[in-house]
């Protein structure tokens, strides 16, 4: 059979409020970014795994608040002072900022009142700060969880990702993808992706049949496979 070899083109996530799919892993973190602007202290600070919607909920909130989104990764010496003169800042992966920038940040924004979120992949005990008091301010700022997400979110976010690739998916296989794949949000994109990906170069639909011979070549993505 002749393989067609698959574009690579990213596609852009969808972040509008009306694309949030809201389900009991997520309903408490997005009722508190709802508050806005009625925030204690007018910050939050946000934890969820990677892919679980951190990102999403934040450009919810940034939307909302007319925030800028910094990277952490990215603050330098300068970054403090330019941000905080923002008037909003949505402060993503922020475990992966510099501590003595990010202490200077939080003492900015508290002085300020200005509004801040925080997304990390973990809570502030896990990051591995060395500098106390830095770590005191994080313990105490508003925080919000996203949990891991249930076998019917999971469907939801199959067909999601699926229709934002314009990808027909019967219900069938998608039930049988999510019974079968790492119960993350991370891993049902990068399933997607691999299925879009594998369906383009064989000229396939993604049908069950489809997806149980993917996951038996593939078991990275869902372990042992019955046969159909």
């Amino acid at each position: 059979m002749t393989r067609q070899l698959p574009l690579d083109l990213a596609l852009s996530p969808r972040f509008g409020e009306q694309d949030f799919l809201e389900s009991p892993c997520n309903a408490e973190a997005l009722a508190l970014v709802r508050l806005w602007p009625d925030w204690p202290r007018r910050m939050l600070l946000l934890t969820g795994p990677s892919g679980a919607g951190k990102s999403h909920l934040g450009a919810i909130w940034a939307a909302r608040a007319g925030a800028r989104i910094f990277q952490g990764r990215d603050m330098d010496a300068a970054s403090p002072p330019l941000l905080a003169g923002e008037g909003a800042l949505l402060l993503e992966d922020a475990e992966n900022a510099p501590e003595k920038e990010l202490f200077h940040l939080l003492n900015l924004f508290m002085e300020s009142g200005a509004g801040l979120m925080l997304t990390a992949a973990r809570a502030p005990d896990l990051w591995g700060v060395r500098t106390p008091d830095l770590l005191s301010r994080l313990r105490r700022m508003p925080q919000a969880q996203i949990a891991a997400p249930d076998e019917a979110f999971l469907h939801a976010i199959l067909v999601k990702l699926f229709d934002d690739r314009q990808i027909r998916v019967d219900a069938a296989t998608i039930a049988y993808l999510a019974a079968r794949m790492e119960r993350s949000l991370a891993a049902c994109g990068e399933l997607v992706c691999a299925l879009d990906r594998e369906a383009l170069a064989r000229g396939r639909a993604v049908t069950r049949a489809f997806a149980g011979e993917f996951l038996r070549a593939h078991p990275q993505f869902g372990g042992e496979d019955e046969e159909l």
